[in-house]
């Protein structure tokens, strides 16, 4: 039996490499028409970059685009994780937890 390390315990090398590995498998998985396959890895791909991204980067009371959902902005309120929690500026504004890996400062480009 394979023992896969944790992510946390992964080099941003391992990390990149991990995300490579899966989003190939979600292409594959989207080519076969496998698309709870496919929503699975995209997940794990998402959370896999989050181990990427410079929590400190991400700050509460800031508003941020949400990748992915083009118009949407989200308010973070906290860090938990790798998760910021907040709502979404438009909508019924319930909190709900982003994977940091989704949110894109305002001020830059695509």
């Amino acid at each position: 039996m394979e023992s896969q390390k944790k992510y946390s315990e992964m080099t941003e090398h391992e990390l990149r490499s991990e995300f490579a590995r899966l989003m190939e498998k979600a292409r594959k998985a989207e080519q076969l028409g496998i698309v709870n396959e496919y929503a699975v890895y995209q997940r794990k791909a998402v959370i896999v970059q989050s181990y990427l991204v410079d929590r400190e980067s991400i700050v509460a009371g800031e508003v941020y685009r949400i990748d992915g959902d083009e118009g949407v902005f989200f308010k973070v309120d906290y860090l938990k994780g790798l998760f910021a929690w907040g709502y979404r500026l438009s909508g019924s504004r319930a909190e709900e937890a982003l994977p940091i890996s989704m949110l894109k400062p305002l001020k830059s480009g695509k």
